[in-house]
């Protein structure tokens, strides 16, 4: 059952999936309601917003859409389980969806993994560990924790000593079990977005707090952002080609962010998100405009492209194994 057995000439049916149970459901509700609102006024579809804890296949398909375009963030929503879900759906009726498939969508949450490809195709990052709980630390201060499997710089902390280090570890180990120690890089915060395998101008972060936090990120107009900021060359380029190849690495589409450090050495890369904020402070809206594309039309080929991907694949006949 799809949208495709609604009346001749009727929009294609886009269903906007947000909240979900993580610790960012907040921001997937902020993110949401602004794709949901892109959507609508792109003209393009018929927009079906759908706040949800989890959901399932029966859900989905009883809501009857073309295509779905998730809008969570977090390990359930961006990190594989509701992908393989929307895999099932995608598989067993030709809807398509925007985002990751399942498997590199939990790669990518991974920060350690992510770490670990990104290290195999060349491209420069912080020295990590996972921390196991119990087993010393091994990478001495100045160090920042945070989990390994999460997002927004939920339950980050910047240790400037090993005895700050103890302390925050052990905090977070009262309500978190997989967290990450990564070498901490002072310098200048950047993002690179990437949409359709088209890198996005660079974003250079300039939080009024410390360091970007979720207060930053999503609340604070006080944070700054300075698009193509002044950097060398080489370093625009290096992080531009570094976001090209995590992305070709983990297998991602449609749309992802990478986060960098710049210092003297040139750029850290620290980590990918498949499912980028949408907010009114978010960063690929930000780059995207700056590029001369608007968020409705930016939503709106996510929609399409995902749309066109489903019904390709659903109808792309079987190869016959050669005879021997």
């Amino acid at each position: 059952m799809t949208g495709a057995s609604r009346p001749a000439g009727g929009l294609p049916r886009v269903l906007v999936l947000m909240g979900g149970p993580d610790a960012e459901r907040e921001v997937s509700l902020m993110s949401g309601a602004q794709v949901a609102h892109a959507l609508e006024a792109s003209g393009a579809f018929e927009v079906v917003p759908h706040t949800i804890m989890r959901i399932g296949a029966e859900e989905i398909l009883a809501l009857r859409p073309d295509v779905v375009f998730p809008v969570l963030h977090g390990p359930w929503g961006e990190g594989g389980p509701l992908q393989e879900i929307l895999e099932s759906v995608e598989r067993a009726h030709g809807i398509g969806f925007v985002g990751p498939r399942s498997a590199p969508a939990a790669t990518a949450m991974n920060k350690i993994a992510t770490k670990a490809i990104a290290s195999s195709v060349g491209v420069r990052t912080p020295r990590a560990r996972q921390l196991v709980r119990g087993e010393p630390l091994d990478l001495a201060a100045p160090l920042v924790l945070k989990p390994s499997n999460d997002g927004s710089s939920v339950d980050l902390r910047i240790c400037r000593t090993d005895d700050e280090a103890s302390a925050a570890r052990a905090e977070l180990e009262r309500h978190r079990d997989l967290l990450m120690a990564e070498e901490y890089i002072s310098g200048r915060e950047m993002t690179v977005g990437i949409v359709h395998g088209e890198v996005l101008p660079i974003i250079e972060i300039i939080p009024k707090s410390a360091f970007y936090d979720y207060q930053a990120k999503y609340i604070s107009d006080e944070t700054r952002y300075t698009l193509d900021p002044e950097l060398p060359a080489d370093v625009a380029e290096e992080m531009r080609d570094s976001t090209r190849r995590v992305f070709a690495a983990l297998g991602l589409r449609d749309v992802a962010r990478a986060d960098f450090m710049v210092d003297a050495r040139g750029a850290w890369f620290l980590e990918i998100n498949t499912a980028p904020g949408m907010t009114t402070h978010s960063l690929v809206p930000m780059a995207s405009r700056h590029r001369g594309v608007d968020m409705p039309s930016l939503c709106a080929s996510l929609a399409q492209s995902a749309m066109r991907r489903a019904r390709a694949d659903r109808f792309v006949p079987a190869v016959s194994a050669p005879h021997g």
